[in-house]
């Protein structure tokens, strides 16, 4: 069974999810095999403040 875990900034729509959800599912099983009812999906959301990339906070750019 695939566990597939995204990180993500907050703030995407719950249509943006599952059209990511339905992407990420199909190839799942196109290119591992798995069942549909196999994969599994946990979003975990970050908040910008909680996010650096080059020295810089994602919530100060």
């Amino acid at each position: 069974m695939p566990n597939i875990t995204v990180e993500l900034l907050s703030g995407r729509t719950l249509d943006q999810r599952r059209e990511f959800v339905a992407a990420v599912t199909d190839s799942a099983i196109a290119i591992l095999g798995a069942k549909r009812e196999a994969v599994r999906i946990v979003f975990t959301e970050i908040e910008k403040s909680d996010v650096a990339n080059g020295g810089v906070l994602a919530s100060d750019s």
